[in-house]
């Protein structure tokens, strides 16, 4: 029992500390209650309801406020549809990159990445090691680094053309032509991959589905903002009615806007993407140099212990400073 009294006798200094931090808890939630029990909060929430109830008997309808409900509920919907939606899988990512793929072919190519990687690597180094992580990179880096870049260059084709398939559509509405006909046109005269993707919302709506859920697929293979934006708007209409023609006219202004703005955040990140490719070739052109003048004085970085760690510290701190640079020059719009 005396050997606990040292332990207490160190845990009394903080509990001071802890004792305020409950009492600020405390507060903060008497304080929360209390303010919402207000007598003035309340009256401030009768005040909203009464302007309300007096724009509405001011129109003679309520057609104003229930239109703003009803497009509020659907966009709560469309998010939680979103939020809900399912996990990505191999397929839906082929399907993004534009590949006609099955997962046979997928993984055969992976295979056939590993063993090519492995044997160069083998080739090169005699070592089994570098062999299986050579194996190990073109098996499972490879194939999903090729993947994402194919999405992200069909997601480049996709929005550049998304704007003039909207005015498209547009000056179709406008003229009388009926909506599912505005997106056959565009599935026949458009570039790829817009065509393709317009052409399996038009084969979608002939299978039963509404254009709205159509279209809500249309983000689930093409997840962009500006698809998303799309997306809404065409699902407000067909929920809440509206005028079509105007909506997407004000849509197209606001994607060729964010394309505007892409392309200036692009060109006054130069620099920075510029500095950033010259750090991070500089060791390797420098390493290149010495090992071509002095091999004997540069050999001690992969012949020694001190070297391979230092080489290994440097490839992480580099690492590291290109990934902060990179993040630093990415904006989102």
């Amino acid at each position: 029992m005396p050997d606990l009294w040292p332990d207490l006798d160190a845990l009394l200094p903080g509990l001071p500390v802890a004792a305020g931090l409950m009492g600020v808890a405390v507060a903060l939630i008497t304080y929360a209650g209390i303010v919402a029990l207000m007598p003035g909060e309340r009256r401030a929430t009768k005040r909203l309801k009464s302007i309300a109830v007096t724009n509405v008997a001011a129109t003679g309808r309520g057609g104003g406020v229930n239109r703003r409900d009803q497009v509020a509920k659907t966009l709560s919907e469309i998010e939680a549809k979103a939020k809900g939606a399912a996990k990505v899988t191999l397929e839906l990512k082929i399907a993004r990159a534009g590949l006609d793929w099955t997962k046979k072919t997928y993984w055969t190519f992976a295979g056939i990445a590993g063993f090519v990687s492995a044997f160069f690597l083998f080739l090169l180094t005699d070592s089994v090691f570098a062999a299986l992580g050579g194996a190990f990179f073109g098996a499972c880096g490879l194939p999903p680094f090729l993947l994402r870049w194919l999405r992200l260059r069909r997601v480049a084709k996709f929005n550049k053309e998304l704007p003039n398939a909207v005015d498209v559509v547009v000056r179709g509405i406008k003229t009388g032509i009926p909506v599912g006909d505005c997106f056959r046109m565009v599935s026949r005269e458009a570039e790829e991959p817009l065509r393709g993707e317009f052409r399996t919302i038009v084969e979608t709506q002939a299978l039963g589905l509404s254009l709205g859920e159509a279209v809500a697929r249309l983000h689930e293979r093409v997840p962009t903002a500006e698809v998303n934006f799309f997306s809404i708007v065409i699902n407000i209409q067909q929920q809440s009615g509206g005028n079509l023609s105007e909506a997407l006219n004000n849509l197209s202004r606001v994607l060729r806007d964010r394309a505007k703005m892409r392309g200036k955040i692009q060109a006054m990140s130069m620099e920075a993407k510029a500095s950033a490719s010259i750090i991070a070739a500089l060791p390797f052109g420098v390493a290149g140099i010495t090992t071509l003048t002095s091999p004997d004085y540069i050999s001690l970085l992969w012949t020694t212990d001190a070297g391979k760690i230092a080489l290994v510290g440097s490839a992480i701190w580099m690492s590291l400073g290109i990934l902060v640079i990179k993040k630093m020059i990415a904006f989102e719009i």
